[in-house]
């Protein structure tokens, strides 16, 4: 997909996936529309890339020149790069050009040493613990959890306990054909298991949701798309608006990739994701920069 410069629509169906290659023009039709960003890592400054602002500025240009305007953005972490305060306001006056809502999470990179505080003061004022929350929009209920701030040994993330009981409080009213979409940063199934790319409690969280019909679960972190299908499980990491990183062992490990610079863009994008009442599937669409 991304070496091709063009997305790909996943229609998710009886836990199967069917891809069909469009154009970045392609409308998405009648229903719910929003997309995933994530990773930017306001900062970052390196051959990787040295304009992430940058990058991040044409991801929102995009977003809003999308044929159908998504109804909001979900940005699954790593705003900025180390936490600071500047960092957070240049991610906000970029982000404020958006013409749709956006709803967060935080990323490791969002949460820490001194200004580990930094991103509740932003973002946390309406949320529980560490940040997570839910909300439902267009009879789809959305899920945002924190897997950053407990890291487990080998730098997988982690959601707690405290976390895991608001959770199963969170579902236990809606019917099992509530339509569930989690988002959060670290990938709730195990992505790479020696890169750490992955969370050691998520399979609790999962069993809570395994009554549901549909859900969907997106994810950052990684820098790149990967897909697994799990039952009734679906999910989806999201390409970075900032920099990739190498594929899982093609590396001696994780961190930004250098990659010639025509082919940058190829390598960062967003998620579209479409949602139309009355049919189980979810439509998952990566649009890369260029």
């Amino acid at each position: 997909m991304a070496w091709a410069g063009s997305g790909v629509l996943w229609q998710m169906g009886q836990g199967t996936a069917r891809g069909q290659v469009l154009s970045g023009h392609t409308p998405m039709g009648s229903g719910l529309n929003f997309v995933q960003i994530s990773d930017s890592h306001i900062g970052f400054s390196a051959p990787a890339n040295m304009d992430v602002t940058g990058t991040l500025q044409e991801t929102v240009n995009l977003i809003n020149g999308l044929a159908a305007p998504p109804a909001f953005l979900l940005h699954t972490g790593d705003i900025t790069h180390l936490s600071k305060p500047e960092e957070f306001d240049t991610a906000a006056e970029i982000l404020k050009s958006s013409k749709a809502e956006i709803f967060y999470v935080p990323g490791e990179h969002d949460v820490m040493g001194a200004d580990s505080h930094a991103y509740l003061d932003r973002y946390g004022k309406s949320t529980q613990g560490d940040g997570w929350y839910s909300f439902d929009h267009s009879g789809v209920h959305f899920v945002g959890l924190v897997n950053v701030k407990l890291r487990s040994a080998g730098g997988f993330g982690r959601l707690g306990p405290d976390q895991i009981e608001w959770l199963r409080r969170d579902l236990e009213a809606k019917s099992a054909s509530t339509p569930i979409v989690v988002f959060a940063h670290m990938p709730l199934w195990t992505a790479y298991e020696q890169w750490g790319w992955g969370t050691s409690d998520a399979m609790e969280a999962m069993q809570l949701l395994r009554r549901f019909g549909s859900v969907s679960v997106l994810n950052g972190h990684i820098h790149q798309t990967m897909q697994k299908v799990e039952g009734n499980l679906f999910f989806h990491t999201a390409m970075s608006t900032a920099f990739p990183q190498p594929a899982p062992g093609a590396a001696s490990g994780p961190g930004p990739m250098v990659v010639p610079a025509d082919r940058l863009r190829s390598l960062l994008g967003l998620t579209k994701v479409g949602y139309v009442a009355g049919k189980s599937p979810l439509a998952v669409v990566d649009q890369p920069l260029g």
